[in-house]
């Protein structure tokens, strides 16, 4: 995977995540201090994911249970989003493990 592509695998993590309504913590080419580790930008990735569906299932939750101030309609976009987010990892997953592979797999 060159260097081309994995610039637009990032720039798509972006765009997933502004369209789910996440917050990336750090842009993935540089911050003040310097570069951003990779791993740490994953790992926030990966908590913003869960957060968001921790947020969906404590809305299912308090709409089962009655909660006066639970909204069916706000339940309902809090599970799209954090099943929308969680599609969108998995494929960046897969796509890791494939530029992983064919990394591998290069002659030396």
């Amino acid at each position: 995977m060159s260097d081309m592509q994995i610039n637009r695998l990032l720039a798509e993590m972006r765009a997933m995540a502004a369209q789910a309504g996440m917050r990336p913590e750090a842009s993935a080419e540089t911050t003040a201090e310097g570069p951003t580790d990779f791993g740490a930008l994953l790992k926030a990735s990966i908590d913003q994911v869960n957060t968001s569906q921790q947020n969906a299932s404590a809305l299912a939750e308090g709409f089962e249970a009655g909660a006066p101030n639970a909204d069916l309609g706000e339940v309902m976009v809090a599970l799209q989003k954090a099943d929308i987010s969680f599609k969108a990892m998995t494929e960046v997953r897969n796509r890791l493990v494939n530029a992983y592979q064919e990394i591998m797999n290069m002659p030396i």
